[in-house]
């Protein structure tokens, strides 16, 4: 009856069935720019269970990677599809989670160009990093500030106190201790967790595509070898984080490296001087508000003149004991949130760093079949081509080498299968 009504009346109901098809077909092509994010499925947020990453009540075991530039390659126009494209590369790969920093002090292009004060069009790039993970289905494991000077640090924030006449020492570790930086520190974390983003309209506490906030990238308090300053800001600055964002993990950043009070600084720590460092992993990692524990992995940094063979036994060692802490003393799960082997080494070869990222990869996935504490691992570092002034001697262009391309794509499969297949990995399955 309604459809009679309607194909009456001279006809006019073709030309405005016609019209409603071509929106509709528009629409169903290329989105609703204006609701796209609102209208897209809902996201949950990714959370723990004991020594496991959770998502939609299954097991999350993470295959992932570190492009520490995607900030700063976003403020320009030039430069922003590189984000996009390594994005793209990395959800085809089936890649979960993407480690980049939320920071830039006072550098070219700076986030916070002083304490509290803020660049728009590097905040909108932020944004758009965010939203573009969003659009391909890749978690953010987001850095809030740097332990060395590049792109500002805790340097930075010194300056900053010493130049205004309120900083107590000129020493980089009073970032830990002065009152006013950690009050800098504070203020940048809640703008940070607070900022609405200008393309999604989502606060960046409340969108689930953010894993979670790292506190410090390698947090090193030279000056206080006993580990106390660093474990009180620690403490001070995860409970702030938890205090304003109660969605999101957090962790600290670590290396890893065992304290001066732990029996396995002299059989696991590469040497003596990694328990020197004021960083403690088993007591950092155990304050209540540290969701998941961070290690990192460089052999040849940590040791000189020796085999590729012997830095890959000394990974499986270093590895397996943290998985072991995880297990049966933090119960917390282990992410191994930075892996690599330089290409300054002594007679170098691609076919050595594989090696030594399939025994990385071997041992993440081992974990994961378990049920084991090891939640997987992000390598340093990915780039799309173009950036010659961005690689570093770990950086890579995964797919211009296919053997190492395949290696990654293999982790992804292998770990989707233990999990159970989900609707993000249909866009890889085919390769699995």
């Amino acid at each position: 009856m309604i459809y009679r009504s309607m194909v009456s009346g001279n006809g006019l109901f073709y030309p405005i069935f016609g019209f409603a098809s071509l929106v509709f077909f528009i629409y169903m092509s290329f989105g609703d720019i204006r609701f796209g994010f609102e209208e897209e499925q809902e996201l949950a947020f990714v959370e723990r269970n004991g020594t496991q990453f959770v998502l939609d009540g299954k097991a999350f075991y993470i295959n992932g990677w570190n492009s520490y530039w995607f900030m700063v390659q976003s403020v320009d126009d030039y430069s922003r599809p590189r984000v996009h494209e390594m994005l793209k590369a990395g959800a085809k790969m089936g890649l979960t989670v993407c480690r980049t920093w939320a920071f830039n002090d006072g550098d070219y292009n700076a986030l916070q160009t002083s304490p509290g004060v803020f660049n728009e069009q590097a905040f909108k790039a932020l944004d758009y990093v965010i939203a573009e993970a969003r659009k391909h289905g890749i978690r953010l494991l987001l850095s809030l500030v740097n332990n060395l000077p590049a792109y500002g640090g805790k340097t930075q924030y010194v300056e900053w106190a010493w130049q205004e006449g309120v900083g107590l020492s000129s020493s980089n570790d009073s970032f830990f201790f002065d009152p006013s930086i950690r009050s800098y520190f504070k203020y940048y974390v809640k703008t940070i967790l607070t900022r609405k983003n200008t393309i999604t309209g989502i606060e960046y506490r409340n969108d689930p595509i953010i894993l979670g906030w790292e506190l410090i990238n390698e947090p090193r308090c030279m000056t206080d070898p006993s580990g106390d300053t660093l474990q009180d800001w620690i403490e001070e600055m995860s409970a702030f984080v938890k205090l304003i964002d109660k969605n999101h993990l957090v962790t600290v950043g670590l290396e890893g490296f065992y304290g001066p009070n732990d029996p396995k600084r002299l059989t696991v720590n590469p040497e003596l001087w990694a328990s020197r460092l004021g960083s403690d992993f088993i007591r950092n990692s155990k304050i209540s508000n540290i969701d998941f524990t961070s290690v990192h992995i460089y052999p040849d940094h940590w040791f000189h003149e020796q085999e590729v063979e012997d830095y890959i036994k000394f990974v499986s060692k270093w590895m397996l004991s943290h998985i072991e802490d995880g297990d049966m003393v933090l119960k917390k799960p282990v992410l191994f949130s930075e892996y690599g082997l330089s290409s300054t080494i002594k007679n170098f070869s691609l076919s050595d760093r594989e090696k030594m990222y399939k025994t990385i990869l071997d041992i993440t996935y081992k974990s994961a079949k378990r049920n084991r504490s090891g939640a997987g691992a992000l390598v340093w570092q990915f780039l799309v081509g173009g950036m010659k002034e961005f690689i570093d001697d770990f950086g890579m262009v995964p797919w211009e080498r296919s053997s190492m391309y395949s290696l990654f794509i293999e982790q992804s499969c292998r770990l989707a299968k233990v999990k159970g297949w989900t609707q993000h990995d249909t866009s890889f399955k085919e390769f699995c």
